[in-house]
């Protein structure tokens, strides 16, 4: 009898041999040929899951999300019940930057995603619509921690959320290696001390 095919972990494998494809060579000159090479499998076997470039790169990305979501969730839980805003704030804003080698290739996977997103209407749509819900999330906790006098009633929370996802821009200097771990994590901190500061 022919072994059961499991189609979800199938794409799960692919995705996972996108993101090595994309750590060793970056994303300009990915091929699918690559990518099935990698998964172990076909290129005609790659297609029948992921038709297109586009496709296989969506399908990364919202699985690379997934994983950063689970990261972020376990992160959470460790703080218990009732976490205060600031470290919900700290861990959501630590997972989304490539401090350890779980968050670099989610990190490389979305770099590669957004040069995709310029090129491609249905991939930016696809991107932005992530991105903004990813920004409501922030500024539901900063709204909350404002209305629970936590942070300054005068502080608006829509400009402190960009403010705060401003901090992602580190990506680019931790990965060229122009500050370290340590330098960021300090920076991420002083700026959730002053927003969340007595008043």
């Amino acid at each position: 009898m022919p072994k059961q095919v499991d189609h979800q972990e199938r794409r799960e494998t692919i995705a996972r041999a996108l993101w090595r494809v994309v750590e060793r060579r970056g994303a300009t000159r990915l091929s699918l040929r690559e990518v099935a090479q990698e998964a172990g499998i076909s290129l005609g076997q790659l297609q029948h899951y992921f038709p297109s470039r586009a496709d296989l790169l969506a399908f990364a990305m919202d699985f690379a999300g997934e994983q950063a979501g689970l990261r972020v969730g376990r992160g959470l839980a460790a703080l218990g019940e009732r976490p205060h805003p600031r470290d919900v704030l700290r861990v959501t804003l630590v997972e989304m930057l490539p401090l350890h080698a779980d968050a670099r290739v989610t990190s490389r996977m979305s770099a590669a995603y957004v040069l995709e997103a310029l090129h491609d209407e249905d991939v930016r749509a696809r991107a932005r619509d992530g991105l903004l819900r990813g920004r409501e999330a922030v500024e539901r906790v900063v709204r909350q921690a404002v209305a629970d006098g936590l942070i300054a009633p005068d502080r608006d929370p829509a400009v402190e959320t960009d403010l705060l996802l401003a901090l992602t821009g580190f990506t680019t200097l931790l990965e060229l290696r122009v500050i370290g771990p340590a330098e960021v994590l300090t920076a991420v901190d002083r700026h959730l001390d002053g927003l969340f500061a007595r008043f």
